[in-house]
């Protein structure tokens, strides 16, 4: 797999050293979640890929890994839907526009997409997931030529935790993308579908499975039953990815914090071809 970015081996200092960078805009997408715009202090271009991510520093306080939300192809800077769930995470969110920051990466494995070029696409978003798909989303639509037909999927638990909200309105208007939401727990002024995000199959024209490649993003109790489905329209487990963001700390394998067997997910992850994953006990748990 072509990678962009840095990879283990390629350049030490990189890996282990965060880079200054500033935060240019700060958007509040829900209670929870924030989006962060970022550049670094020299200007460069971040060079990812999509599916991989970054570790995010605080000064004094400490560091976490972050999902890259925003594609390659849009490279003036790069963005981070974070949400407030720690310690370090908490300290992110009382950041203010101008403050200096500090940035490791872009690292892991993310997503092959010259293997996707020619073929349609299937991505399947369940809550926070939304975040790195987003990445690929808007590679996608960058290059859309690149692409045969292009399907989302996208489910959350309520209304109010819907992510880019301003981009879904667009995607559904947008011929580009046969985009369908939906939500588990509907309020009185939701209008839209309701139900978990294997629902929204129905939703689908039939797949052509020698030409479909699937991405699967999302908390883990959604890859079985997202598989199930996907599976039973034939597409073959070499086409079908799933973002595995398990509980990774470091970055870069030392910590083992998020080890599955004899796997890092941080480093040999976060994305894997499903016929790779379903042989990892525990991955998908």
């Amino acid at each position: 797999m072509t990678m962009m970015g840095v990879t283990p081996g390629e350049s030490p200092a990189s890996l282990y050293l965060p880079e200054e960078a500033h935060i240019v805009r700060i958007e509040e997408l829900t209670d929870m979640e924030k989006l962060f715009e970022i550049k670094f202090a020299d200007g460069r271009a971040l060079g990812h890929h999509p599916g991989q991510f970054v570790q995010f520093s605080v000064l004094g306080v400490g560091e976490c890994p972050i999902s890259i939300c925003s594609s390659p192809t849009r490279p003036e800077s790069f963005e981070l839907c974070i949400r407030r769930v720690g310690e370090v995470t908490s300290h992110i969110h009382q950041l203010q526009v101008d403050d200096s920051i500090g940035i490791r990466g872009p690292l892991g494995h993310g997503f092959d997409v010259d293997e996707m070029h020619g073929k349609d696409v299937l991505i399947v978003a369940g809550g926070l997931g939304m975040a790195p798909a987003r990445s690929l989303i808007q590679y996608i639509m960058d290059e859309r030529q690149r692409f045969g037909e292009f399907h989302l999927l996208y489910g959350a638990r309520e209304p109010k935790e819907l992510l880019f909200r301003d981009e879904l309105a667009l995607w559904r208007k947008s011929d580009d993308v046969n985009f369908h939401v939906t939500v588990d727990r509907p309020d009185e002024q939701w209008r839209g579908k309701s139900g978990v995000v294997t629902t929204l199959f129905r939703e689908l024209p039939k797949l052509d499975p020698a030409e479909t490649m699937v991405v699967i993003i999302g908390p883990p109790i959604m890859f079985k039953f997202v598989v199930l489905e996907v599976l039973s329209r034939r597409v073959p487990q070499k086409s079908i990815y799933c973002s595995l963001e398990r509980r990774m700390k470091c970055g870069v394998g030392k910590c083992g914090h998020c080890q599955v067997n004899n796997v890092y997910v941080c480093q040999e992850g976060p994305v894997f071809k499903y016929g790779d994953l379903k042989a990892m006990r525990e991955a998908l748990e």
